[in-house]
């Protein structure tokens, strides 16, 4: 009798540590597998992008790394079947608990899916800056610019902005929003919510930050090329300057103080300053900034 439970007592003590070793082998390779998982999701959040940011990259050589580091992400799909087969394991033998990890199979699944969806919509995003930058006129320091933004104000590096980061945002590029009490409506605002965000679930996504950016970038383009051939069709020989004489000839008194208050003298490809000569160019571009 005593023999038998001293055999129930030793298959029960090796049973525990077959168990307790698989606890280990699973939480090692969980373990391992969501610390590759989050610094992906910053690397594709954040370090994608840097060398571009940086001003030592271009778009297509972020789109590049973005599509190899998508490869990656699909292949460890491997690595997470082989997590999954240890789960399984442990559901067979019934181990429910493993005071080695707090990860599960079916969180690191989604985390996998989710990580994936992401390598395929910032690939998306970039081949949307770079159609944008080749059809509009877009610049790409453009482009650098409300990346960088959007970064800054992506605190939790979650790939998204709240209304009030975006609102933050904005006013950090130059928009003039202005500042209301709490629990007032800010019209101007809600308007450019109505193009981001008009099903209100709360944030912006960089893809949706980054079409409107670029709606309005794109509008800005257009509208300083069509003032730019204005100015150009005052002056005498299609010039790439306006003189004072020009600009009261054809606009009144107040538009033509205006405009000479502001434009800057014209200089040619020589560095000489052509008496009476104004940038037109560079005055319009400094209108449509934002």
């Amino acid at each position: 009798m005593y023999q038998e439970r001293d055999v129930d007592l030793a298959n029960e003590q090796q049973r525990q540590e077959e168990n307790d070793q698989l606890r280990k082998q699973f939480a090692g390779a969980a373990n391992a597998f969501h610390a590759w998982l989050t610094e992906t999701r910053m690397w594709l959040l954040d370090g994608g992008g840097s060398a571009m940011m940086e001003g030592s990259g271009t778009l297509e050589d972020q789109l590049e790394a973005t599509k190899k580091k998508a490869v990656e992400v699909r292949s460890q799909k491997g690595q997470l079947k082989r997590i999954e087969d240890l789960g399984a394991a442990m559901e067979e033998r019934l181990i429910l608990d493993n005071r080695y990890t707090e990860h599960s199979t079916v969180g690191l699944a989604q985390q996998w899916d989710q990580l994936d969806q992401l390598g395929m919509r910032m690939q998306h995003n970039l081949d949307q800056q770079i159609q944008a930058r080749n059809r509009s006129g877009v610049s790409e320091d453009a482009l650098r610019e409300f990346s960088m933004m959007f970064k800054h104000f992506d605190k939790d590096k979650s790939g998204k902005l709240d209304h009030q980061e975006f609102k933050s945002c904005l006013r950090a590029l130059g928009y003039d929003l202005p500042v209301v009490e709490e629990g007032q409506v800010d019209p101007e605002f809600q308007a450019i919510l109505d193009m981001v965000d008009p099903n209100r679930d709360g944030h912006v996504s960089l893809q949706e930050y980054m079409a409107f950016m670029i709606s309005r970038e794109t509008e800005n383009v257009q509208s300083s090329s069509e003032v730019e051939q204005a100015f150009r069709a005052l002056t005498s020989g299609d010039k790439p300057f306006i003189t004072s004489q020009e600009l009261y000839a054809n606009l009144t008194r107040e538009q033509a103080d205006y405009c000479i208050g502001r434009m800057k003298p014209f200089v040619d490809r020589t560095g000489r300053v052509i008496p009476d000569a104004y940038d037109y160019a560079d005055f319009t571009s400094s209108m449509f900034v934002n």
